[in-house]
């Protein structure tokens, strides 16, 4: 275990438990039948044919003798304390055996059997609440339930049940899996590129260790460089934040494959694991700021897991390139055009240095088709690379080159060996990467371990996705925190005051007068607007703003009152303002809507460009704001980036500049530019404001948030509050 890293206090707890679940003293298999194919057997056969150092116990109440060795009938029985139990009996009788369990002196389970959470049957979760209240009583570190079991290869323990033989070796990553098979189909991937993953935890269910716990011990342990996860949902967002931010200090990517993209992906995980998961650009938000790197299938976290093994995080994602194919060239100039990557344009000194190489008169650009230049020399090819690397305006270099799969290339082999010893000493990452996908032969692998330096990817968009997540990866470390927030004294004092207020009516929405009234109190000003209760006072504000003027139902059944034409605008007369609130009234009637608060007459704005503001406190990784294109062309194009509290001017500014909008507010093709320091503000009212609720809020929604050249007014607002007890 490694002390550099500082331990999250949240996270301090579980490091022991987890060194015990993946170390233990003896292992006892509770549960132990020798009916064909039954899990406990082949647990049995693995620990003893991985040679796990301890002693091993089988245990069943009605047996004195099971393959061909003693069984014990209890706890006590046993010659000395259990230490870790795999467990492999009927789901009811799972808490009291691990209560038993405990008392004779266990300090960890590996609870295999299914049964619990998993299942929409109300018996089971009934029983996994059970299981967890014992899991919190007991102190046990537990993995599971309805997991595969665990392998972790510095101890020689291996209890899952997989007849296919393993191999155990002390690699550099390690494998976290909600999914027993997806884990292992990972590590197999792994291994046919010659990466070992030296521990391999499947979590199942997480009712008492769940992923942040492992990541963080991963995090501290000195064998380990890369923590891959598959992660179904996150239960405990500020302890996963927490490991996650710890593994990032030490210089280690979390790779995480994460279920729930689509609607069906989220139903799936409700259905396997019992948790709620959430939107996939939330996670990919809050997670991606704390140190996640997430990719979508087993090929991108093997080439992820293969470049972070050999070589520097890059510092941009400028790219230059030599192929030995003008048609891998075109492919490598389309595929990063997909990826919003760019070849960056060579430097007069870099077009100097490779036309005195290959001749003048030389075709250069980026990528270099050094195919069409007729390269063949080494030494030409050397001089090639090292003047890709020396350009100012390059921070990786890509290299067409595939690992051998028997002898005879020997100038191939040459190149790459000459690559290395460049790699070694450079200061920008060189990339090796093959045409198309191929499988390695035992010749390849044992190449490979002269490449310490270079990466060799596969294919070329797999290879430039790769780059891009590890360039989006290095920028995303490189930040600093946000600053702290400044606590706004009067926005606290409206928010007591609004939520105390709500809790005695039966909607959870706010209606917009109190929404806005509770945004104002964080700096987000609305129009000029009064609650009218008849039409005559509607008139009468309207005169009061002067026209033209718009007129809103207000009611918090409504939060939608679009839908059932509860909205008019462009009311330019008495008459006008008199015939739309009679119009409200009917329509918020005949649709049943609830009971109508008044009309709302405000001043209609125009100048300026519509955006949205949104806040959402998602069920995975807790708050998330949003910012982008507003109004109709919200649902349209989704011109929308997100980021977690809290926002400082910095990265509010960031949040802006990932949108399309961020482009037509710096004053697009010649337009005027907007108070870009007005939304900056905005942001960070709404930041503080989801904060300062502590999870009191479900939503927020501004739209639209009417940026203009001076200011920014919230014409719309809807304040949705959180499930109480949630």
């Amino acid at each position: 275990m490694s002390l550099v890293v500082e331990a999250s206090p949240l996270l301090l707890h579980s490091l022991g438990k987890v060194d015990a679940l993946l170390n233990p003293r003896n292992v006892v298999i509770l549960g132990a039948s020798d009916t064909p194919g039954n899990w406990s057997q082949r647990v049995w056969r693995n620990v003893n044919r991985y040679k796990f150092p301890g002693p091993v116990y089988p245990l069943n109440p009605r047996r004195d003798r099971i393959w061909d060795t003693r069984c014990y009938r209890s706890f006590a029985e046993l010659p000395e304390p259990p230490d870790h139990v795999v467990v492999v009996i009927p789901a009811a009788s799972v808490p009291d055996a691990l209560i038993e369990a405990s008392r004779a002196g266990a300090r960890s389970a590996t609870v295999l059997t299914a049964g619990f959470a998993e299942s929409s049957d109300p018996a089971a979760r009934a029983l996994s609440l059970r299981l967890k209240s014992v899991i919190a009583q007991t102190g046990l570190a537990v993995s599971g339930p309805n997991c595969f079991g665990n392998l972790h290869a510095r101890a020689g323990l291996m209890t899952m049940p997989d007849d296919r033989l393993q191999r155990l070796a002390n690699g550099p990553v390690a494998i976290i899996g909600q999914s027993g098979g997806l884990a292992m189909a990972i590590k197999r991937s792994l291994e046919e590129r010659g990466i070992d993953a030296g521990s391999v935890v499947t979590s199942g269910n997480q009712a008492g260790l769940a992923g942040a716990d492992y990541i963080a011990y991963y995090a501290m342990n000195d064998d380990i460089r890369v923590i891959v996860c598959y992660l179904e949902a996150v239960q405990n967002p500020e302890a996963f934040m927490a490991a996650c931010r710890m593994a990032r200090a030490a210089g280690k990517p979390v790779v995480v494959m994460k279920l729930g993209a689509s609607p069906e992906g989220r139903a799936a995980a409700l259905a396997h694991t019992g948790a709620l998961a959430g939107a996939m650009e939330a996670f990919d938000a809050v997670a991606g700021a704390a140190g996640v790197l997430r990719v979508r299938t087993v090929d991108d976290v093997v080439e992820t897991v293969e470049y972070v093994l050999h070589a520097s995080l890059p510092r941009g994602t400028r790219l230059g390139a030599i192929t030995f194919s003008g048609a891998l060239r075109g492919l490598l100039l389309d595929a990063a055009a997909a990826h919003g990557l760019a070849f960056a344009a060579l430097a007069e000194v870099t077009v100097e240095r490779l036309a005195a190489v290959l001749g003048v008169g030389t075709i250069i650009g980026n990528p270099l088709d050094s195919g069409f230049t007729g390269l063949t020399n080494r030494e030409s090819y050397v001089k090639c690379v090292e003047a890709m690397l020396d350009d100012p305006g390059i921070d990786l270099v890509l290299l067409q080159a595939e690992l051998p799969r028997a002898p005879g290339m020997d100038r191939a082999e040459a190149n790459m060996q000459a690559v290395e010893s460049i790699a070694a000493r450079a200061k920008k990452p060189i990339v090796q990467f093959s045409m198309g996908s191929h499988g390695l032969s035992d010749y390849s692998r044992a190449f490979r371990l002269h490449l310490p330096h270079v990466p060799c990817l596969q294919e070329v968009d797999k290879t430039l996705r790769t780059v891009r997540a590890l360039g989006d990866y290095a920028r995303r470390a490189t930040q600093a925190p946000a600053a702290p927030a400044v606590i706004v004294r009067k926005g606290r004092e409206a928010l007591e005051k609004i939520l105390t207020r709500a809790e005695k009516q039966t909607h959870k929405a706010l209606n917009e007068i109190l929404s806005k009234q509770l945004l104002k109190a964080y700096g987000i000003a609305g129009p000029k607007e009064a609650l009218a209760r008849d039409p005559k006072a509607a008139v009468a504000i309207a005169k009061r703003i002067g026209f033209p003027v718009v007129a809103k139902a207000v009611s918090a059944a409504l939060p939608h009152k679009t839908d059932v034409g509860a909205v008019v605008v462009g009311l330019d007369s008495v008459k006008a303002v008199r015939a739309a609130y009679d119009q409200i009234v009917d329509a918020v009637a005949r649709h049943g809507a609830g009971a109508l608060e008044g009309v709302l007459i405000a001043e209609q704005v125009t100048d300026g460009i519509e955006l949205v503001l949104g806040a959402n406190r998602d069920p995975e990784v807790g708050p998330v704001i949003l910012f982008g294109t507003g109004g109709v062309a919200l649902e349209l194009y989704r011109d929308v980036a997100l980021a977690p509290p809290p926002l400082d001017e910095r990265r509010a500014l960031a949040l802006i500049e990932a949108t399309r909008a961020g482009l037509l507010i710096a004053g697009y093709r010649g337009r005027p530019a907007l108070d870009v320091k007005a939304a900056v503000a905005a942001l960070m009212g709404l930041s503080r404001l989801m904060l300062d609720a502590g999870g009191r809020i479900q939503s927020v929604d501004v739209n639209p948030f009417l940026l203009r050249r001076r200011g920014g007014v919230a014409l719309d607002a809807l304040v949705v509050l959180a499930d109480h007890g949630a």
